[in-house]
């Protein structure tokens, strides 16, 4: 799952004395993830982008079940959609909870360079989503890294 950090960093993230809403996903098929494949209690790395150098920095929780996005409804929001009721609400989020920062940053370079990840969603050419499924093979390959902790 991306953020750019200035807008909200694994730091954030770590401060958070509660699970955070993860909003503004504003893509049909980051929806369908947070509605069809993610369950509370599943792991999500959390990516820096728009960052130097862009990568990922930690991991975190899912928390709870999806539930409407609120900032689609809020006029003052940057993701407020006016094309979406009340009754049936277009987009959804979900709540995450900090697990850990690491200790360097896994770049696309990093990733690329480690076997077992090729067909990793995030170095696919033209995969640049805001939210990306990860295997569990991928995830522990990640974590099983040098110098993460």
């Amino acid at each position: 799952m991306k953020s750019e950090p200035d807008c909200y960093s694994i730091d954030d993230l770590a401060k958070a004395s509660e699970p955070a809403m993860w909003e503004g996903c504003r893509n049909y098929t980051v929806r369908n993830y947070f509605r069809d494949t993610m369950s509370p209690g599943d792991r999500a790395f959390f990516y820096h982008s728009n960052a130097d150098p862009s990568g990922i920095v930690g991991a975190m929780e899912i928390v709870g079940d999806a539930y409407p996005d609120p900032t689609q409804f809020d006029p003052g929001s940057e993701y407020f959609d006016p094309k979406s009721p009340l009754d049936n609400p277009r987009w959804i989020l979900r709540n995450v909870r900090f697990l850990e920062k690491y200790r360097r940053v896994l770049s696309l370079a990093d990733l690329r360079a480690v076997p077992g990840l090729e067909e990793m969603f995030v170095l696919r050419r033209g995969q640049r989503l805001s939210v990306m499924p990860v295997t569990e093979q991928e995830w522990q390959i990640i974590e099983s890294l040098p110098g993460l902790r």
